[in-house]
């Protein structure tokens, strides 16, 4: 005869209470968070103008100037993709909380 201790039964059965519960619970929601989309601008990246192999003076102004231009750009998508970001954040906290202002979404919970 095979003995069997006492805590593999309580283990045993743990487990198997354990698999139930998580197999039965319900999605925390069955609505996604809002999602903005960023802009094409934000996502692409920054380019910046190069030297020509030998460059002369009127390459080099023209490069400072061009590149001015493109650090620019560049600053304001980064700014754009950032403001997005905080805004999509805000909203996901304000549909959070709408969330729990409005109580449960399915019955029996």
């Amino acid at each position: 005869m095979m003995l069997i201790r006492p805590w593999t039964l309580i283990a045993l059965g743990v487990c198997a209470i354990m698999t139930a519960n998580c197999a039965a619970s319900r999605p925390s929601s069955p609505v996604a968070p809002p999602r903005l989309i960023l802009a094409e601008a934000a996502t692409r990246p920054c380019e910046l103008a190069v030297l020509p192999e030998r460059p002369t003076a009127a390459d080099l102004e023209a490069a400072y100037v061009r590149r001015g231009a493109q650090v620019a750009a560049c600053d304001a998508a980064r700014r754009l993709a950032v403001e997005t970001l905080k805004a999509e954040r805000d909203l996901i906290d304000a549909w959070a909380q709408g969330r729990k202002d409005a109580g449960p979404i399915l019955p029996g919970d």
